[in-house]
């Protein structure tokens, strides 16, 4: 824990970071969280869109370029929430600074992106972490858990989609902005995989088989990919922007299966058995917004002079990228910015 609470500043003023200003508002409130972090600073490229959400969220700073956040010594991490083709540049420009940085996912473009950053918080010693909040909940080590004590058995398979039907949002479909599904909710069930698997460090990926629709703009609209690891277990990953979907993540054993409702944000976990019928239906802790475990996260890595969370390491989320990089690469899909 922090020996104080460490001042966020918020880069962006769209939709993903009013829930960040929310939670820090929460963070602040709770006896639990309120030691870790304070909501400090809203930057947006405009002064006036700057003014208003610091109004609308009791924000005490408002900057009207991020230039102005830059030269604030009193700004401890910043969370970048802007469109994934600007975040290399922005997390690189704040570290530089002498700034922390949360980074949305997805955390870059792609994978070269990512190691420059990398290597730039190695660099100045600065923390840098991926926001990408599942890998921070406490379900994912209620999950591991129900894999590692055999409670379904040998697993064999592992099923999980997330769809939201958001082509109204300009940022989505833009190439410009590294739009489409897969880096903007396909990484859901990607991640859900492989923290399901116990990660690279336990499994190779043998084989890949992917496919893509496009959008009208060029950008991923929906896909599938099924990954073939080389102990024999298969994962099946699938996202759209066009569809609403059940968000489940499955987990199929020899003696049983989890059925993880929400791989978005897991709600409960239901266990099932070889008969099929339900056994447990374990409920998740309450949450302010569950972003707080990745602020929480990120404030006691600095406290201990660290420029990784554990919870999401470097080494995880450039394995991560990578496999982006080589689905994209399967489709023929490159970003005019790469």
């Amino acid at each position: 824990m922090p020996q104080r609470p460490i001042n966020v500043a918020i880069l962006g003023a769209g939709r993903i970071a009013q829930k960040m200003a929310t939670t820090l508002n929460l963070m602040a409130r709770n006896e639990t969280y309120r030691a870790y972090a304070k909501p400090y600073a809203i930057a947006s490229r405009d002064q006036k869109r700057a003014d208003e959400f610091a109004a609308q969220y009791g924000i005490p700073v408002a900057y009207g370029s991020y230039a102005q956040m830059l030269d604030d010594p009193e700004v401890d991490l910043v969370y970048i929430a802007t469109p994934h083709s600007l975040h290399a540049e922005q997390a690189i420009a704040c570290m530089e600074a002498g700034k922390h940085v949360l980074v949305e996912k997805a955390f870059t473009v792609n994978a070269g992106q990512a190691q420059r950053v990398i290597e730039v918080s190695q660099q100045t010693g600065k923390l840098c972490a991926e926001a990408i909040w599942t890998r921070y909940m406490p379900s994912r080590a209620m999950i591991r858990q129900l894999v590692e004590d055999g409670t379904i058995g040998d697993v064999c398979a592992i099923s999980a989609n997330l769809s939201y039907p958001t082509t109204h949002k300009q940022r989505i479909i833009d190439p410009k902005l590294a739009g489409g599904a897969l880096l903007d909710v396909g990484v859901y069930p990607l991640n859900f995989i492989d923290m399901a698997i116990g990660g690279g460090s336990r499994r190779d990926i043998a084989r890949m088989e992917t496919a893509m629709i496009p959008y009208k703009t060029g950008v991923d609209a929906q896909s599938t990919t099924t990954l073939f690891y080389d102990d024999g277990v298969m994962a099946v990953s699938t996202c759209s922007l066009l569809a609403v979907s059940d968000r489940d993540g499955a987990i199929w054993g020899t003696d049983g299966y989890l059925m993880c409702r929400n791989v978005n944000n897991v709600e409960r976990i239901d266990v099932y058995g070889k008969d099929h019928a339900l056994t447990r239906s374990i409920p998740v802790p309450a949450q302010l917004t569950g972003y707080e475990y990745e602020v929480a996260a990120c404030a006691s890595a600095i406290a201990a002079g660290q420029t990784e969370c554990p919870d999401m390491p470097h080494a995880d989320t450039l394995r991560m990228m990578r496999l982006l990089d080589h689905i994209r690469e399967r489709w023929g899909l490159r970003y005019p910015c790469e």
